[in-house]
């Protein structure tokens, strides 16, 4: 029942285009976006494309976690780090992201480094901003109880503050996996070579748009179930809450 309505969707899709409700020249029947994209996996487009953009998209998405979720605490635990970076990061939330692309493209050209620059660019913002609400959010009792417990600050920092922390940069994590993949097709249907963004640019300049949409389907199925495996990451990642 719960992907009914994505069913009927697709049957909504079909009846409409064969009925002639809708031109083909418009929005292709779904049995021939599916027949294209069959083709593109076929003859290996789908898939050399669907590599790179899952590469460039990996890289970049690691570096913000990564950076991201270390800058978010360590703003949390050092007044001197905030006061800082607080108001960089400020300036830099309410940026759209796409606005970065000409910039990252003039710093390391059309290569994969300007779109994974983009993405870590565009996904860190976000991964800072939860791991340092998250962090904060450690009240100040616990880390008082510890202190006089005997804990040093490193320790507290590491068994009190983080776990409080990461329910909350779990949930930025995820924010920015989104915005991973609406990033990456932007820029690689500006400035690539390759990748499913490009590929679907290319297709849809050359009036192949049963492919075209083929590839769409494919970036939003690739979304779905990368959002579902972290889901599954995080329960696992916080059973211990249970």
């Amino acid at each position: 029942m719960r992907y009914l309505p994505l069913a009927l969707l697709a049957l909504a899709w079909e009846a409409v285009v064969q009925l002639g409700l809708v031109s083909r020249d418009l929005l292709p029947s779904l049995s021939d976006v599916l027949k294209a994209g069959w083709s593109l996996a076929k003859e290996g487009d789908l898939w050399q494309n669907g590599l790179a953009s899952l590469y460039r998209g990996g890289a970049g998405l690691a570096l913000a976690v990564v950076l991201g979720g270390a800058l978010g605490i360590a703003m949390a635990w050092w007044r001197a780090v905030d006061a800082f970076m607080g108001p960089l990061v400020e300036a830099l939330y309410p940026l759209p992201k796409s606005a970065l692309i000409p910039i990252t493209v003039l710093w390391l050209g059309f290569g994969d480094g300007s779109k994974i620059l983009l993405i870590f660019l565009g996904c860190m913002i976000p991964v800072t901003v939860a791991a340092y609400n998250g962090a904060r959010s450690c009240e100040r009792a616990i880390v008082w109880s510890a202190r006089s417990l005997g804990a040093s600050r490193l320790g507290v920092l590491w068994d009190v503050v983080i776990p409080t922390a990461l329910p909350e940069l779990l949930n930025g994590v995820r924010t920015a996996l989104a915005l991973t993949f609406v990033l990456l097709v932007s820029s690689e249907l500006i400035v690539a070579r390759a990748g499913l963004g490009y590929l679907i640019g290319f297709l849809g300049e050359g009036g192949v748009y049963d492919a075209m949409f083929a590839v769409v389907l494919v970036v939003a199925f690739m979304g779905y179930f990368a959002d579902r495996l972290y889901l599954l990451f995080t329960r696992r990642v916080l059973a211990w809450r249970e």
